[in-house]
């Protein structure tokens, strides 16, 4: 197969699962389409390299985590996390949760390297689960280097519902006060803040001229803050062991704090898209090892998981929603974006606001309570703790 023919192929497939998505409004999401067609493929005609073969090799997939995590970094506000921090709290109470269930009752059932491997993923996005599948797959854990991706694949089937039936419950409740002048509309500066990162000046490059803040700038600053954190961690390494995509993580929100780095600055450098779809492709190159004995094997453990670690979303989230004064729907439905992130949080949120009400007034007071804080605990859980998690977790497999 050429590599031009390879790359029209798994491209494609992305764009399939795009459309499904779109087609279904995010209730089957795009990922599921890609991996079952990406299996269908690689137990029928696709070589076992296509992903490599269509110009992704594993050493460029690396280079663009290393870019992106960095980047990640660059969107975290303090401010933000200040307004909400009863999100934040609930957030992570969740994602601790779901820690405590499998840890306890998933490792009696499964072992402590299954549990290990599930955590992240299951809590976390793509780099999450690209992290400790390559944990696994280093470690000689083939079949569990699988399960990380499968368990990122199916837990939006279980978080999109659940999301869904919980803010429709809890936008029920709000419409019901608000028509009895008991709620007021809350401001939105938390939402347009998150859907919309404000500039961060370049304090270091003040007196620099725009024109010469190219996208190859961009670039050579972004990759500067992620060679840093490798160098740290490597120096680090007989101290203690600390993962540099975590390093990362934490280097990108130091450089856009003293002005090193713009927010989004990968974004801007138009490298995002592009970066998202070699990771895609990489994460789903993991599937090549899944064969169909091995997939039967793992899909009760995978629905354990799963259901174990939304048992313990619930639970803990409620516990801090009852101290914190929340409804456990608006709890629930927060710690649940642990399972999907931006931009689904946004999605999900805003279909429930418009299936509640046909009145703008009523869709403004839906927003200014719901989205805030479904936003930002999407951003806690997804962007900084999963990465942070999946980076300490790995150290174990």
């Amino acid at each position: 197969m050429s590599q031009m023919l390879a790359l029209v192929i798994i491209v494609f497939i992305l764009f399939i699962g795009d459309f499904i998505a779109v087609r279904t409004k995010a209730w089957v999401p795009s990922i599921f389409i890609a991996a079952i067609l990406f299996l269908l493929g690689y137990w029928t005609f696709f070589p076992t390299e296509i992903v490599a073969t269509a110009g992704v090799p594993p050493v460029v997939a690396t280079m663009m985590m290393y870019l992106l995590i960095t980047n990640m970094g660059t969107l975290l506000s303090l401010d933000e996390l200040k307004q909400q921090w009863k999100t934040v709290v609930i957030a992570l109470s969740g994602i601790l949760g779901a820690i405590v269930i499998l840890l306890s009752i998933g490792t009696l059932l499964f072992g402590i390297e299954t549990v290990i491997v599930a955590i992240p993923p299951l809590v976390g996005g793509l780099v999450s689960a690209l992290i400790m599948s390559e944990g696994a797959a280093d470690a000689g854990l083939v079949s569990l280097s699988v399960f990380a991706i499968v368990v990122y694949v199916m837990q939006g089937f279980a978080g999109y519902p659940l999301t869904s039936l919980m803010l429709k419950k809890e936008g029920k409740r709000l419409l019901g006060l608000y028509r009895n002048g008991n709620l007021a509309k809350k401001e939105m500066a938390a939402t347009a803040e998150t859907v919309e990162p404000e500039e961060t000046e370049l304090k270091l490059f003040k007196n620099l001229p725009g024109k010469y803040n190219t996208s190859y700038f961009k670039f050579f600053r972004l990759a500067v803050v992620s060679y840093l954190a490798y160098l740290v961690s490597t120096l680090l390494e007989p101290v203690v062991s600390i993962s540099p995509l975590v390093l990362c993580l934490i280097f990108g929100v130091v450089a856009a704090h003293v002005g090193f780095l713009e927010k989004q600055v990968l974004q801007k450098a138009n490298g995002f898209g592009l970066a998202m779809l070699v990771l895609m492709l990489y994460i789903l190159d993991g599937l090549k090892n899944a064969t169909p004995s091995m997939m039967m094997d793992i899909i009760f453990i995978l629905i354990g998981s799963i259901v174990l670690g939304v048992a313990g979303m619930y639970v803990f989230s409620f516990i801090a929603g009852k101290i914190l004064k929340v409804s456990k729907e608006m709890a629930f439905a927060v710690s649940l974006t642990a399972l999907y992130g931006f931009p689904a949080d946004y999605i999900i949120t805003n279909e429930v606001i418009h299936s509640l009400s046909d009145d703008e007034e009523e869709r403004e007071i839906l927003t200014s309570h719901m989205l805030p804080p479904m936003l930002v605990g999407g951003f806690v859980t997804v962007t900084i703790v999963s990465v942070v998690l999946a980076g300490v977790l790995v150290e174990f497999l």
